[in-house]
C-alpha cells in the first residue's frame, strides 16, 4: 500500500533563527553601539560649523530640527591644497610601508614555514616579542639609536665611518625604519598563515620536473601565497594611513600627514568641526581596502 506523501518539513533556518538572533544580537548591539554611533556623531560633527563656544562647533541641526549645517568643512579638505597634499602623502606613506613590511617579512614568513615544528612556535614568539613592549617605549628607542650622539652614529664615528654625525632622526629614513618596525607583525602572521597552509608535495613536483628553485619560487610558491600577501598588505596600509605618533616623533617636521592634521585641529586649532571632516574623509578613503581585505578572508 503506497503510503501518503508527508507534507514538507519547514526549513532548518526558522527553527534555528530565534538562536541565531541571540547570538547576533549581542554582537550588533556591540557595532552600534561603539562603531556606528560614534561615526554618526563624528559626521555630525564634521556637518556643523564653527564655533568658539564649547563645545566648539554649532551642531547641523539647530532648534525645532532646522537643518543649519554645511558642506563647507568637506569642500575644504577636497580643495585645499594643505590638506589634499596631505592625504596623498599619508596614502603613499602607508603604501610604501605596506610594500617594506612585504619586502622584509616574506622571507621571515618563509623561513618560519620551511622551519621544523618544533621551531615554529619559538619564532612565532620571536615576531610576537615587539608586541610585549609598549608603543611609545618602542618609538623612544628608535630615538635613542638614530639622533646625533646615538648608538648608531657612535659607532660609525668609532669606526672612524664619518666624522660628523649623520641626521638621521626627524627624517624620512627615521620614519620609515619605524613605521616598518612597528607593523612588520601585521605582514609576516598572514604571509606565515598562508605559507604554512601550502603543500610542499607540489613544489617538490616542480622541482622533479627540472625547474630551478628560483622558477618554483615565482610559479608554485608566490601565487599560492597571493592572498596572504593581499591580506599582509591591506593589514599594514589600513592602520598606517592614519598613524600619527611615529611620524610626529621619527618623522621631519614638513611631513603634514592626516595623523597631524587631525591632532593640529583638535586640539590646536580647536576646529573640530574640520577635522571631523578629515575623520570622514579618512574614513570613506580607507573603505574600498577594508572591502578588499574582507573579500580576500571570505575567499579563502
Amino acid at each position: 500500500m503506497r503510503r501518503p506523501d508527508r507534507p514538507p518539513r519547514p526549513a532548518r533556518r526558522f527553527r534555528l533563527a530565534p538562536r541565531r538572533l541571540v547570538v547576533l544580537l549581542p554582537a550588533w548591539a556591540w557595532l552600534a553601539l561603539f562603531v556606528a554611533a560614534p561615526a554618526l556623531v563624528l559626521l555630525g560633527i564634521a556637518l556643523g560649523e564653527y564655533d568658539t563656544g564649547v563645545p566648539p562647533f554649532r551642531p547641523p541641526l539647530g532648534p525645532g530640527g532646522a537643518w543649519q549645517g554645511t558642506l563647507a568643512n568637506f569642500a575644504a579638505v577636497a580643495t585645499d591644497p594643505f590638506y589634499r597634499d596631505g592625504f596623498l602623502r599619508s596614502l603613499l606613506v602607508a603604501f610604501a610601508t605596506a610594500a617594506l613590511c612585504l619586502l622584509v617579512g616574506y622571507p621571515m614568513a618563509l623561513a618560519m614555514a620551511r622551519a621544523p615544528e618544533a621551531r615554529r612556535t619559538p619564532l612565532l614568539l620571536a615576531v610576537l616579542l615587539p608586541f610585549w613592549t609598549g608603543f611609545l617605549i618602542r618609538v623612544g628607542a628608535w630615538i635613542g639609536l638614530l639622533r646625533d650622539e646615538g648608538w648608531l652614529n657612535g659607532v660609525l664615528r668609532a669606526l672612524g665611518v664619518i666624522g660628523e654625525p649623520l641626521p638621521l632622526l626627524y627624517s624620512d629614513l627615521a620614519m620609515y625604519v619605524g613605521m616598518v618596525h612597528a607593523y612588520l607583525p601585521f605582514a609576516v602572521l598572514p604571509l606565515y598563515a598562508a605559507l604554512a597552509r601550502r603543500d610542499p608535495a607540489v613544489e617538490e613536483a616542480a622541482a622533479d620536473l627540472g625547474a630551478r628553485p628560483a622558477v618554483v619560487f615565482v610559479t608554485v610558491t608566490l601565487p599560492l601565497s597571493a592572498p596572504g600577501a593581499a591580506a599582509a598588505f591591506l593589514l599594514v596600509f589600513i592602520p598606517a594611513a592614519g598613524e600619527f605618533v611615529i611620524p610626529d616623533l621619527l618623522g621631519p617636521p614638513e611631513a603634514q600627514l592626516v595623523g597631524r592634521m587631525l591632532w593640529g585641529e583638535f586640539f590646536q586649532n580647536r576646529d573640530w568641526p574640520l577635522a571631523a571632516a578629515l575623520a570622514v574623509a579618512l574614513l570613506a578613503v580607507l573603505i574600498l581596502p577594508v572591502r578588499l581585505f574582507q573579500r580576500l578572508e571570505a575567499g579563502r
